[in-house]
């Protein structure tokens, strides 16, 4: 099929490729040049593992290619994909400017039947949104359908996700929209759920904020066992083993960050207050995710006796591991308040370092990660990448003031931290 992706983010790019990689005739839009360039170069304007290697085979074998004009996309396209960004504003609702320009732009230039598929997060009602759009340029009602197609993909895997996903839902009221899609994801071999336009968009949203609950949940019940002196993982293992509940998104942590929970927690909270009711369980969700990092921060304060004239070394500044976004980032709270509160912040991450020397500049940033805590009077485990896991925490501990320890990802174990003659904190315990 030949089909068009205007946005070349995390989802329109990752869509793209593998759509490329499926023998599908791609055109990637964008109206940044530089990314353009890096995409003509096979370089991927994003980290996420995976991708480099679509691009440069699907460049190679004529199926992927960019440009930056949304017209000529359209007309090359039997699909075309809106994948670009939906912010939260002030108050949480979704920022739908980009996907209005990019609705306006399709509309002036379907020369023949087209389904458009609004692949970006959106409010319930955008599908009819983009369709008053499109026929507002003048365009026939026979000559285009719009679709419902959300994604569910999770950064670091997203190549992953789109190749293998748990379901595909396909919001439509079109039977032939429906079709060209299911068509499209046939080679695939997965479930498909059709539904209404309104149905598929609350979807998204809705299971992304679930998670959100699950996470924060777990992070309340961490508290309680910090109190006691229980094991919040043994409590997650027991509760995770009923099988109706299952023991995915239940590990205690600094709470929940990126691009996608925060974003569709607050848009679901709008979504919500917008038809009249008060989503009160998804609002205590955001509060207690809001607060666990700010509670952690109040641990460690008290243990270091203050933060004003010490040394704290972070390892890990990306929001999750396998990805260089730093959306939401738990790092990013805690540089504020350390130098806030007169502490020296040094920090060492495999591949978000330059992203968020962008915004803390007066950190001191290490190139290789056993020096991050030379000097240091407390070490911070932000994010869990694998190869912290596997650290020599007696050579990292060699060169600090205080062998303290505070591990906000449950990455260690009180056991190891007490061979290497660390202090251990962590998360429920």
């Amino acid at each position: 099929m030949k089909v068009t992706v205007v946005g070349t983010g995390y989802v329109g790019l990752v869509t793209g490729v593998v759509l490329a990689d499926m023998g599908n005739d791609v055109v990637c839009v964008d109206n940044d040049p530089e990314k353009l360039d890096k995409l003509r170069n096979g370089v991927s304007p994003i980290f996420e593992l995976g991708v480099d290697e679509l691009l440069r085979s699907t460049i190679a074998d004529g199926f992927f290619r960019v440009s930056d004009s949304i017209g000529d996309g359209t007309k090359h396209a039997d699909i075309v994909f809106i994948a670009v960004g939906t912010p939260p504003g002030p108050d949480g609702t979704p920022d739908v400017t980009a996907v209005k320009a990019v609705a306006k732009e399709i509309g002036r230039n379907i020369d023949h039947y087209t389904v458009v598929v609004n692949k970006s997060t959106v409010p319930v009602g955008t599908v009819d949104m983009v369709t008053k759009i499109i026929l507002e340029q003048g365009c026939p009602q026979d000559m285009f359908d719009v679709v419902s197609n959300p994604e569910f993909l999770r950064e670091g895997t997203a190549v992953w996700d789109t190749k293998n996903p748990d379901r595909i839902v396909i919001g439509s009221r079109s039977p032939q929209a429906a079709s060209k899609l299911q068509e499209l994801y046939s080679p695939l071999e997965k479930p498909t759920i059709l539904t209404d336009p309104y149905s598929a968009e609350l979807i998204k949203y809705a299971s992304n904020s679930f998670l959100a609950i699950k996470i924060s949940f777990i992070n309340a019940i961490s508290r309680i066992c910090e109190e006691y002196g229980a094991n919040v993982q043994d409590v997650a293992k027991g509760v995770g083993s009923d099988t109706r509940i299952g023991n995915k998104f239940l590990q205690a942590g600094l709470g929940w960050g990126g691009s996608c929970l925060p974003k569709d927690v607050a848009g679901l909270i709008k979504i919500a207050e917008q038809s009249g009711y008060d989503f009160a369980l998804l609002k205590a969700a955001d509060e207690i995710n809001n607060d666990q990092t700010h509670h952690f921060l109040r641990r460690m304060e008290k243990r270091l006796g203050g933060f004003s004239g010490k040394t704290v070394a972070l390892l890990g500044l990306a929001f999750k591991p396998n990805t260089d976004d730093i959306r939401d980032a738990k790092s990013l709270v805690m540089i504020e308040k350390l130098l806030a509160a007169g502490a020296k912040v040094q920090a060492f991450d495999p591949v978000a370092t330059d992203n968020v020397r962008a915004v803390w500049p007066q950190v001191d940033y290490k190139d290789h990660i056993y020096d991050v805590t030379d000097g240091a009077d407390a070490l911070v485990l932000v994010t869990e990448w694998n190869e912290f896991k596997s650290l020599d925490l007696n050579r990292l501990g060699a060169c600090m003031k205080q062998k303290v320890l505070f591990d906000g990802r449950r990455c260690y174990t009180k056991a190891n931290a007490d061979r290497a003659g660390f202090e251990y904190f962590t998360i429920g315990s």
